[in-house]
């Protein structure tokens, strides 16, 4: 059983829908040992028009408060945060320096804009064939691997299938297997983790990136695995980690990799 979830999110993101206590109390509750919350760190002009931001001061204030109380022998809460990538070196700046004020506990570090579009929205696909749409998503992904700022995790690889009009969604690695080996393999050289996201509604795969692409990273000697479902409420943590453990031990892999300060910890699958 895969006792960490390392990508969630509370009310301190403008999409959470339960407090950051309510969601660590539902992770101990679980049963895990490593809980983390990865708050959405928006902080490009255009996201922030369309989500809001973070009360970034409240936020860590609120979390290393929590980590006091909550933090044991057997479980542990991490403070993290899933920066929202952008080419933009104005935003790098800004990750700078809130990695450098606040010290989170680890970063995942995602890509949802793409051509200056969320990729999650319509207007994004619009006059985009499928190859085209998930080729440009992919390409932003690999670029987003030399992000000057410090990050252990990449998010939710796939992200763009989640909401894609097209009648097959599924993003195969048949299909973008030059543009998935140069980021595999960018993981592997970096030794940045690959994280398998359980919030995988609409995209045709049980989870993202799907098995196809998690072989292939095995293949080439990747092992750095981390698990996260994306909960933006309690009864989504930890959702299908049964069925992603499954999968991940069908393909060869003994462990998860949770990050924490600059360390890795190992733990058991």
């Amino acid at each position: 059983m895969i006792v960490s979830d390392m990508h969630t999110h509370s009310t301190f993101s403008t999409d959470g829908r339960a407090p950051l206590d309510e969601m660590i109390s539902t992770g101990k509750n679980l049963g895990l040992k490593y809980y983390g919350v990865t708050e959405h760190f928006d902080l490009d002009e255009y996201s922030i028009k369309l989500y809001g931001t973070i009360d970034e001061a409240a936020y860590f204030a609120r979390a290393r408060e929590l980590q006091k109380r909550y933090n044991s022998d057997r479980f542990t809460f991490l403070a993290g945060g899933e920066f929202n990538y952008v080419t933009d070196e104005a935003v790098f700046e800004k990750f700078i320096r809130v990695s450098e004020t606040y010290r989170p506990d680890f970063v995942v570090n995602s890509v949802h804009i793409v051509d200056g579009e969320e990729c999650y929205r319509h207007e994004y696909f619009a006059g985009k064939s499928k190859h085209y749409a998930y080729s440009r998503y992919l390409e932003q992904v690999l670029k987003s691997l030399d992000a000057p700022y410090k990050f252990d995790i990449v998010g939710h690889l796939g992200y763009v299938s989640r909401n894609a009009p097209y009648e097959d969604k599924k993003i195969n690695y048949a299909d973008f297997s030059d543009l998935y080996d140069a980021i595999l393999k960018k993981l592997i050289d970096k030794n940045i983790i690959l994280e398998v996201n359980s919030q995988s509604r609409g995209a045709g795969s049980d989870f993202l990136p799907d098995t196809d692409v998690l072989r292939r990273y095995f293949e080439l000697g990747g092992r750095a695995i981390s698990f996260g479902s994306d909960a933006h409420f309690p009864s989504r943590v930890a959702e299908k980690r049964d069925t992603v453990c499954a999968a991940l031990k069908g393909l060869g892999f003994t462990y998860i990799t949770v990050p924490d300060k600059g360390k890795r910890i190992a733990v058991d699958i």
